[in-house]
């Protein structure tokens, strides 16, 4: 049963990622429709990114710990790439050159959305299969 409250973790962890990559996805596209200024969207975007990385970063931290190797090598390449960005202080958005990024911004937020749900229908197969097997 352990499993299953384990999955059930993984799960929520990954919701909240999907909800702090649709916040930036939101943000992104109300300036490009020009329904908020570049500060305030620089502002808002730039107060959910270290978050997100923390979050990527605990839950492949949870995957180590609780022995799921396979999920666990399958989020570490996001998290490699989060850590990079940190490193290089790409991390965050200039407000002076948001509008010339934008296209790239909006294409790397896809780009780790479409990602986050594959792990989390993975995590949601993964879930089911041990609640039928501990229901057996």
């Amino acid at each position: 049963m352990g499993d299953v409250w384990a999955w059930v973790l993984f799960f929520f962890t990954l919701i909240a990622l999907v909800v702090m990559i649709v916040f930036q996805l939101m943000c992104l596209a109300d300036l490009e429709f020009d329904y908020i200024n570049p500060y305030d969207t620089a502002s808002r975007i730039n107060a959910v990114v270290l978050p997100e990385f923390i979050t990527q970063g605990v839950l492949c931290l949870l995957f180590l710990v609780t022995g799921h190797w396979a999920m666990s090598l399958l989020s570490i390449p996001y998290l490699y790439y989060n850590v990079r960005l940190y490193l290089r202080r790409e991390h965050l958005i200039d407000v002076t050159e948001i509008f010339n990024l934008l296209n790239w911004e909006k294409k790397q937020r896809l780009f780790k959305l479409g990602y986050i749900i594959l792990l989390l229908f993975m995590c949601l197969f993964w879930l089911i299969y041990n609640a039928l097997e501990d229901d057996e």
